[in-house]
């Protein structure tokens, strides 16, 4: 397929601004597969949808302050520098991306906060706007994590059009996020509070976590009208054999397996043995998922509604079937869902 087939016109007042009031509180599309009914409902009625040992997997990969504003020595500019991954420990060595790049060039220093809390030095550029920087700090991990937590901020996408507040802090992150490295929030999690889950949990439902550290390369614009050709960033994944104990029981007994977000559902696709059984394993992922596709581990999907021509809507395209999901795409617009990160969700099944 071709990437014009995955446009549509969106409303800018459609982009949510804000996470809703309660986290279960979000509208939630259910669109079958099979007979092709499209249903407008809350999502904790995700609840009617599942039975006794049905398995969700959540990704429990957990968001870090990525955003940092510093200034360039001598003339003072102020220059963004978003935070990509941690490459040497020791070293205090990073992958970033600076904003205007035009003025960072290798050997520069950065200095942050209002009294210098921390300086970090340019040591090589890796993109148009990427560089290895390495962070002047002689504390222990502890302290400068403590430093990172200060001075940098939730890293709302672009299309938050304002500042993160203290409520980001909380609900730009899922309930259940527990390691660190993301750089993006898993949205499709975004919907479960304690209690839903809790609910979901008596009822006889369980949880699986797998881990895959969102970045920036989910969300980068495919720029080749080929999808054949388009190439992800790779993203560190990790799945442990209790999550694959879990998911298999499922599979063997004839349960529902539902993959809470596309990171989860790549991740699931990255690691799966010639019966289509979840086996662990930890490493670097770059599988592009787009149609056709025969997916092997879940046959249910919880996701956000998502921008055009993106890896994110053409991954829901090759699950839920391109037709219906445009269709689904065309319904919620009308309907007026809430899109993006703290939008409403869609239920594949």
């Amino acid at each position: 397929m071709k990437l014009s087939q995955f446009t549509f016109d969106l409303p800018l007042n459609l982009i949510a601004q804000h996470p809703a009031k309660q986290r279960d509180e979000s509208r939630l599309m259910v669109v079958h597969r099979k007979t092709g009914i499209i249903e407008n409902r809350t999502f904790r009625d995700i609840m009617e949808y599942f039975n006794d040992k049905d398995v969700f997997v959540v990704n429990n990969t957990k968001v870090f302050p990525a955003r940092m504003y510093g200034r360039k020595e001598k003339t003072g500019a102020k220059i963004e520098v978003f935070l990509l991954r941690e490459l040497n420990k020791p070293n205090r060595l990073w992958d970033v991306i600076v904003d205007p790049a035009r003025k960072i060039r290798v050997g520069n220093k950065l200095y942050f906060g209002d009294t210098d809390d921390l300086v970090a030095e340019v040591i090589d550029n890796t993109t148009s706007r990427g560089r290895t920087i390495r962070f002047l700090f002689d504390g222990n991990d502890d302290e400068f994590r403590a430093i990172l937590e200060k001075l940098g901020e939730t890293p709302l996408p672009k299309y938050i059009k304002r500042k993160p507040d203290e409520e980001d802090k909380e609900r730009y992150q899922t309930v259940y996020a527990k390691h660190e490295g993301a750089v993006a929030a898993p949205t499709a999690g975004l919907h479960f509070s304690k209690e839903l889950i809790k609910r979901l949990e008596i009822q006889g439902i369980r949880f699986s976590e797998v881990t895959l550290h969102t970045g920036l390369g989910t969300f980068r614009p495919i720029e080749v009208e080929d999808l054949s050709k388009h190439k992800m960033d790779a993203e560190y994944y990790k799945i442990d054999d209790f999550a694959c104990k879990i998911v298999n029981k499922a599979r063997e007994n004839g349960n529902r397996i539902c993959s809470v977000g596309t990171t989860t559902m790549r991740a699931m696709e990255s690691s799966f043995t010639a019966q289509k059984l979840l086996k662990p394993s930890e490493g670097w992922t770059n599988i592009f998922i787009h149609p056709p596709y025969d997916f092997n581990i879940a046959d249910s999907l919880i996701t956000n509604f998502h921008l055009p021509k993106t890896s994110l809507l053409i991954m829901t395209c090759a699950f839920a079937g391109y037709d219906l999901a445009m269709e689904a795409y065309k319904k919620a617009i009308k309907d007026k869902y809430r899109f993006f990160s703290y939008g409403d969700a869609m239920l594949v099944i």
